[in-house]
């Protein structure tokens, strides 16, 4: 939980104004969806061959903390920047970080809500989540994924094959990402919501954003997914035919919001089990391998 002075600086969500308060209800709606926490994943990702562990980096106005995953020798790895969901940098997203590094990636996952607060071992959206990720300014945002690419490279990692993935909110980051930075050569979103949605931080919609993306788009999209309803999914496609980029959206029939989180109920194997490959293969086709 957010510890008291995390909760005395960050008031309820009802207090972000009409616009935020919209917006994290939205977003609320989608995170809920995807159910609560299990006590243990499905999958579990070894070190067996990696380097893994906490790292700090260099951000602009101080450092930032991470984890990173990477095969334990050689160098001038690909590199993988994942994106967090709203629950933080938990043992799941660890585990997502050493699947990529499995597959050969330096893969890095910052924690840039740490100047908001504490996201992990958070459980109530309106409480205590919202009012740390709505208030996560994208300029900042950008900037903290800028400076964990500059990590990534003194790391170890090959800056000319660096690829962008995030989870739910993470998803979100990544199409913003993906239109304003060229650091990238590849982006995979996964179930990135809140498409529709600004506030005096994230002043930056992804709907605006898709049109003018600078590189290789895969979104994977639930089809059982009220946050981000069918609609909007088309409206994404429309702003992306817009792009001149490459890109493509899936959606998984029946699949639930959170389909690859196998620590909550929502996740699906059968939609897990077509989508990771779709992300790995997405990467290397554009570059990323």
């Amino acid at each position: 939980m957010p510890d008291d002075h995390a909760k005395s600086l960050f008031p309820p969500a009802e207090s972000l104004g009409r616009r935020g308060f919209l917006g994290a209800s939205a977003a609320a709606g989608y995170t809920l969806a995807a159910g609560p926490v299990q006590a243990q994943t499905i999958v579990r990702t070894d070190t067996a061959g990696l380097s893994a562990g906490d790292v700090v980096i260099q951000t602009p106005t101080g450092p930032m903390g991470g984890y990173r995953a990477k095969p334990a020798t050689g160098s001038g790895h690909p590199v993988v920047v994942v994106m967090m969901e709203v629950f933080g940098l938990h043992e799941w997203i660890k585990d997502v970080c050493r699947r990529f590094a499995k597959a050969g990636y330096l893969a890095v996952a910052p924690d840039y809500y740490f100047r908001q607060g504490k996201l992990e071992g958070a459980t109530d959206f309106q409480t205590q989540i919202a009012p740390i990720v709505m208030r996560k300014p994208d300029d900042e945002l950008i900037s903290d994924l800028d400076a964990t690419i500059a990590f990534a490279g003194t790391d170890g990692g090959d800056l000319a094959r660096v690829g962008v993935t995030g989870f739910c909110r993470g998803g979100r980051n990544t199409i913003v990402y993906a239109a304003e930075s060229t650091k990238a050569r590849a982006a995979v979103a996964w179930y990135g919501g809140n498409l529709l949605t600004t506030n005096e931080f994230m002043n930056r919609r992804p709907i605006d954003l898709a049109a003018r993306i600078r590189m290789p788009l895969l979104g994977l999209y639930a089809g059982d997914d009220p946050g981000i309803p069918p609609d909007q999914v088309e409206m994404l496609k429309a702003a992306l035919a817009k792009s001149g980029q490459k890109w493509d959206l899936v959606v998984y029939p029946g699949a639930k919001h959170g389909f690859l989180a196998d620590y909550r109920p929502a996740y699906s194997a059968e939609a897990s089990a077509a989508a990771w490959p779709r992300c790995l293969a997405w990467f290397k086709e554009h570059g990323v391998a």
